[in-house]
């Protein structure tokens, strides 16, 4: 995984709940199990949030949240630009050795409109099966003499892999349409002791500290 995925994902947690503090950020993404299939590490967290502040892709607001001071994060303009950029190329790419940075797209996918979400997803399903008509899924190691006959079976499992997902692809682009699968965010409500509701709590809190300050500075500089 590159860095252009980590900071996909960082992008796209820091805007499913902004204002948001990098602790939170650092247990939604371990809570995806991104060290598992992304890999990325809960101490690259916070240094990859640090980048986004230095690129100017998101902003630091530094808060004092009762007795402790707390860093909490928003996008910027530009910041949400890129998270578009790389989501849309992590979606419409397709690589039929390497899905890792469609999974992390795609659990992102509800930050887009759903008529864009699914349009993208199209665009990938046509890449794939375009992808597909020309690569070799029914041969076998007797049509291939000069080739290890294990490595003709291991391309036989990327074709296969390959024709699961355009099966999947299908049925949740239908899903969409019909209605049956909403790509929006919140749309769902987690149980009663799941950490989402803090953050929600938080996220307001946050929102108001923030506001707080600004009016503080502006009436300071008049």
């Amino acid at each position: 995984m590159g860095a252009t995925t980590t900071r996909l994902l960082l992008l796209g947690a820091v805007a499913l709940f902004e204002p948001v503090n990098g602790y939170q950020i650092r247990r939604e993404l371990m809570s995806w199990q991104v060290d598992q299939w992304a890999n990325v590490n809960p101490g690259s967290i916070y240094h990859g949030l640090g980048s986004l502040v230095s690129t100017g892709l998101a902003v630091r607001h530094d808060l004092t949240d009762g007795s402790r001071e707390v860093a909490v994060y928003e996008l910027t303009g530009s910041g949400r630009a890129e998270f578009e950029r790389l989501l849309t190329e992590a979606i419409v790419t397709v690589n039929v050795f390497d899905r890792r940075d469609f999974h992390a797209a795609f659990g992102l996918v509800p930050l887009l409109e759903t008529s864009r979400a699914a349009e993208l997803l199209q665009r990938r399903h046509d890449a794939l099966a375009a992808e597909l008509s020309e690569f070799p899924v029914d041969t076998t190691p007797a049509d291939f003499p000069h080739v290890p006959p294990h490595a003709v079976r291991g391309m036989q499992l990327w074709g296969a892999e390959a024709r699961a997902e355009l099966g999947w692809l299908s049925e949740v682009l239908d899903d969409v349409r019909d209605g049956r699968l909403e790509l929006r965010p919140h749309t769902w409500t987690p149980p009663a002791d799941d950490p989402g509701h803090q953050m929600t709590a938080d996220r307001e809190r946050y929102r108001a500290m923030i506001e707080g300050t600004e009016q503080r500075r502006g009436a300071t500089s008049q």
